[in-house]
């Protein structure tokens, strides 16, 4: 069953990656035989991106920021604008495989399937970057850092934490009914792991397809432009804002003494400095925090759920017991 697919490519002073990664794109994509638009949102770039795809690619629909907004704008500019049944979140320095969809379509027979990802390879193809993730609590902390894949090629039902931002088949309804990203992590990180956990806690499942997979050129972005230190700090900001959007109960409660001993102490003693500014930012994030709370209650109202962090790895955990994973 095969679906229009709008694929939504955010862009910042990628012009290089742009010349190298788009023709793969368009090729998975007519290997379809179905519907098909490429959105490009650039996002205040400096180089020459709007030009090259004005002269290479008149059929892509440009649409372009009024300044530099961060990954969660970007994405959501790109959203709206997009017309297609399905969605396919995708980093400008990624590869797509020729034949990319055709494993992911059968998801999207089930009425609550959110979304499924590929296996991301380096691009050497020597190692396995992300695969499917495991859900599970460190302390009080929700983490899903640990990586699997069944060794099984005929199951479909291999459930992942999050979906990964950079690689995300998506159902658009369901996604624009969830609001997109939500942009109190601009300008970068969390932001699809806190969208995929929203849209578990609303009933609807993240697969991940070990047979589609996609190249990925490390570095090639964000990483490459942005100071270490800056990198850092928002990273610590947004896993801080993600736990005060998600936690609840007593590890809620407890939290806060796991922030203080675990990581600002030690990070302070040995000079890591910019973790107070990370954890400044979260608190000053507290009234965003409750407004991104409020606004998941009530979409779990609306759609009569009572899913929570607990239940998510239930399942996850369940539905690997009978399976022959391999960990990585």
């Amino acid at each position: 069953m095969q679906k229009s697919v709008s694929i939504v490519i955010p862009n910042y002073n990628g012009r290089h990656l742009l010349e190298k990664y788009l023709p793969s794109v368009f090729t998975a994509a007519e290997n379809t035989g179905s519907q098909f638009e490429v959105i490009v949102i650039d996002d205040g770039s400096k180089d020459n991106s709007i030009e090259f795809i004005h002269q290479h690619y008149p059929k892509i629909k440009l649409l372009i920021n009024d300044r530099n907004r961060g990954f969660s704008f970007t994405c959501n500019h790109g959203i709206r604008e997009a017309q297609h049944e399905l969605i396919l979140l995708l980093n400008s320095d990624v590869k797509l495989d020729p034949d990319y969809f055709k494993a992911q379509w059968k998801y999207f027979e089930r009425e609550d399937t959110f979304g499924v990802m590929a296996r991301i390879m380096s691009f050497d193809e020597s190692r396995i970057e992300d695969a499917a993730r495991l859900l599970y609590y460190s302390g009080c902390r929700i983490k899903a850092n640990k990586f699997y894949y069944s060794q099984n090629p005929a199951d479909e039902d291999v459930y992942t934490a999050y979906l990964s931002g950079a690689n995300a088949l998506v159902d658009a309804k369901k996604l624009k009914e969830l609001g997109g990203f939500d942009e109190i992590y601009s300008p970068f990180s969390s932001e699809d792991f806190d969208l995929s956990l929203r849209a578990w806690q609303l009933g609807w499942k993240c697969y991940y397809e070990h047979q589609s997979f996609c190249f990925h050129h490390v570095s090639g972005s964000t990483k490459t432009q942005i100071k270490s230190n800056f990198i850092k700090k928002i990273y610590y900001r947004n896993r801080y804002i993600l736990q005060g959007i998600h936690l609840t109960g007593i590890r809620k409660a407890l939290y806060p003494l796991q922030q203080i001993f675990t990581e600002l102490i030690p990070k302070l003693v040995t000079g890591k400095t910019w973790v107070w500014e990370s954890y400044q930012e979260y608190l000053n994030h507290q009234g965003r925090i409750d407004e991104s709370k409020k606004k998941l209650e009530q979409l779990k109202l609306k759609h009569q759920s009572q899913h929570n962090i607990d239940d998510i790895i239930d399942v996850i955990n369940q539905s690997i017991k009978h399976k022959k994973i391999k960990r990585l």
